[in-house]
């Protein structure tokens, strides 16, 4: 396969970005053109919630530019996505369709968690940097404008990963008022800062031992040329860190800003986000900050070349979203051997029905997901744990997964012990369409039939093998040296919604070993 040209819009809270990518399986993503336009979309939907007309108009003006821009480069695909700025918007669908009209770019919403899961492939596009830092414990830290998202590795897993609604821009649009009244401006930051960050530590990092702190921001990069202005370091210890900070404090930000070569325009944001990390550093303890100079667009392209077969990665990403869902069920206390035993069930179920099911390897990861979390409400009240699960999943980040993915894995939860819904009464109070709908009956009624396998909890089969006998009935032949009277009789039960989705009639044998 030759090169491909492949396009990369970035619509962000203070900045419009176009990145041209040539990806090759050869050479790899290497890029051609990297064009930024200065623009505060946040400004306005964080102080108002919606965006000027002035601003759209903007907006669609230099979407024009890039759209001209990447038919000069030779641009064979692109994408362009919109984060929080956009995402929070009152009149979202109004402002999309304006600018689809407008210019003929169809922007992408991206939920926060494929937000941060394409930020964090941007940085592992780096491969063997990557896998190196992971290795210790290390915290991922993406600032942007609207927020910040903190995720933790431990020996090379994702542990978990939160958002804290508070980024650079949204940080000093709160505080614009504060700013004119005090001349204690950064200690009224901090102190806004702290109850968020001594929350997550007390949740989350708890006795972690976070070496590395790799940061991910419009701003790191100016702080890490000023530092090693005489080398090419993509690492600053604690120690640097905290002298530029007091230097900083002490020459205020108007001199530094011009010190670091940071135009007056992009430095309102310089002192919010130097806070950010200064209090960044104090409750993780870590020792250095690591630079990887990459961004969304990254991602994008590191995603694309992927999904493309362009690039084969070294770092299992599915695996994160796997062991990010563990660890919510961790949280939740959940019965990890039956969720374990659960998980071999459903997935050996859905393996051999590859042929009638109609599903991909995508919709696979769903349901394992489902699985892992079905029971986490009994955390919260056992009479109606499949709605409190559903609460859960629905309030819960999964990296990784779109709004609509984790809607759909919330629905197949709800409706593993409640009455399914017709899709009319879904779409009630959901967006989500009828193939959406159809993928959740066909996801929920494996989950059903999983668990009543395992109804007692104690893990009695030993071993399982699927086969499709006819076109009308499937068998499922288990090794047990116990007495399955129970999951039999709740087989059966199970069995009617499997049938009346598939039209396939389970039926359940069991071997009995000696």
């Amino acid at each position: 396969m030759g090169c491909r040209i492949f396009g990369a819009i970035d619509v962000g809270s203070y900045e419009v970005n176009l990145k041209i990518y040539e990806l090759s399986a050869r050479n790899g993503i290497r890029v051609l053109n990297h064009v930024r336009h200065r623009m505060e979309l946040g400004r306005d939907t964080y102080a108002t919630g919606k965006i000027s007309t002035e601003l759209t108009d903007e907006l669609c003006a230099v979407l024009l530019d890039f759209k001209q821009m990447m038919k000069e480069f030779g641009v064979e695909d692109y994408r362009a996505c919109a984060t929080s700025a956009i995402r929070e918007t009152r009149n979202t669908l109004v402002f999309l369709d304006r600018i689809f009209l407008r210019t003929g770019i169809r922007l992408e919403i991206l939920s926060n968690s494929e937000q941060r899961f394409l930020g964090y492939k941007s940085i592992a596009s780096n491969e063997e940097k990557f896998q190196d830092i992971i290795e210790q414990g290390t915290a991922i830290v993406d600032v942007g404008g609207g927020s910040i998202q903190i995720s933790l590795f431990d020996k090379e897993n994702l542990v978990t990963t939160q958002n804290i609604r508070l980024g650079t821009l949204r940080l000093r649009e709160r505080l614009t008022d504060v700013a004119e009244r005090t001349v204690h401006y950064t200690a009224v930051m901090e102190e806004l800062l702290n109850n968020e960050l001594r929350t997550y530590r007390k949740l989350f990092l708890k006795d972690r031992n976070i070496q590395n702190i790799l940061l991910v921001g419009s701003y790191i990069q100016y702080v890490n040329q000023y530092i090693h202005s005489s080398s090419e370091s993509s690492r600053i210890t604690r120690t640097e860190f905290f002298n530029f900070y007091d230097d900083f404090m002490n020459q205020g930000s108007q001199v530094m800003a011009e010190k670091m070569g940071i135009s007056q325009e992009n430095s309102s944001l310089l002192l919010p986000t130097l806070v950010m990390y200064k209090r960044l550093m104090d409750e993780t303890g870590a020792e250095n900050v690591i630079i990887v100079g990459t961004d969304l667009g990254d991602g994008l392209a590191y995603d694309y070349a992927e999904r493309s077969r362009i690039v084969k990665p070294k770092h299992n990403f599915e695996n994160d979203i796997i062991e990010s869902a563990r660890n919510i069920a961790k949280r939740y206390h959940t019965n990890k051997s039956h969720a374990q035993m659960m998980e071999h069930l459903a997935l050996t179920i859905f393996d051999k029905m590859k042929s009638v099911h109609g599903l991909d390897r995508r919709e696979r990861l769903l349901l394992q997901i489902a699985v892992l979390l079905h029971d986490c409400g009994k955390y919260i009240n056992m009479a109606q744990s499949s709605a409190c699960s559903y609460n859960i999943i629905m309030a819960t980040e999964i990296i990784g997964l779109s709004h609509a993915e984790r809607e759909m894995v919330a629905n197949v939860v709800r409706f593993n012990s409640s009455l399914f819904m017709s899709y009319e009464e879904l779409a009630a109070g959901s967006l989500l369409d009828r193939e959406e709908y159809l993928i959740i009956a066909k996801l929920t009624a494996i989950l059903r039939v999983a668990n009543a396998l395992d109804r007692s909890h104690k893990q009695k089969i030993k071993d399982i093998k699927v086969s499709m006998k006819g076109g009308h009935t499937m068998q499922i032949l288990v090794d047990t040296a116990e007495d399955l009277t129970l999951e039999q009789a709740l087989f059966r039960e199970k069995a009617e919604f499997f049938e009346e989705v598939y039209s396939i009639r389970p039926v359940l044998k069991a071997k009995k070993l000696l």
